[in-house]
């Protein structure tokens, strides 16, 4: 293991340092837009479980990066995304995390944060629209969401919106889980 040049720690891996600061950031701009936070990026109330969260990771499962109920995301900043991998990992991670919806958010090189891409599996896009009572043509629209279509195997289908509009859907899907 290589040390840092004073000897008093490892040497911080830069890779994972973005990929940190891709998920703090995530968590920042939803807690912001949704206005859970105040001035200072303070939670209004620390117990509300509709505060956007990095989990710590704990035992073998992996939980996900952000949990923002009901939804886990696995964010991922790279420049060659891999979104059929993500999205698999995403929903193993919220089922590991009882979450009932995974996702993935990837960051758009030179982008805001907003731009971030998030993207579903077909399933999820179903299960979330259904949620929602939301025709598909609806939906899609009304989020905004592109459909990624490769190949035969729907399996690596994908439907994408960016940040802003899935934190748009994020809030309509807790008031609709909480109306129902």
């Amino acid at each position: 293991m290589a040390l840092t040049p004073d000897g008093c720690g490892p040497v911080p891996n830069p890779n994972k340092a973005k990929g940190t600061q891709w998920e703090s950031d995530v968590r920042n701009h939803l807690n912001a837009a949704l206005g859970l936070v105040d001035e200072a990026g303070r939670f209004l109330d620390p117990f509300d479980p509709c505060n956007v969260r990095r989990p710590a990771q704990e035992g073998a499962a992996d939980v996900g990066d952000v949990h923002a109920v009901p939804f886990v995301l696995e964010c991922k900043n790279v420049r060659s995304p891999a979104v059929p991998t993500f999205l698999r990992q995403a929903e193993v991670e919220a089922r590991n995390a009882g979450f009932p919806y995974g996702v993935a958010v990837v960051k758009v090189h030179r982008q805001s944060v907003q731009r971030g891409k998030v993207h579903f599996s077909v399933r999820t896009w179903t299960r979330v629209r259904l949620t929602l009572a939301l025709a598909a043509p609806e939906f899609a629209k009304r989020y905004s969401f592109t459909p990624s279509l490769r190949g035969l195997d729907t399996r690596k289908w994908y439907m994408t919106t960016d940040l802003e509009r899935f934190r748009l859907l994020l809030a309509d899907v807790r008031t609709a889980r909480h109306t129902a």
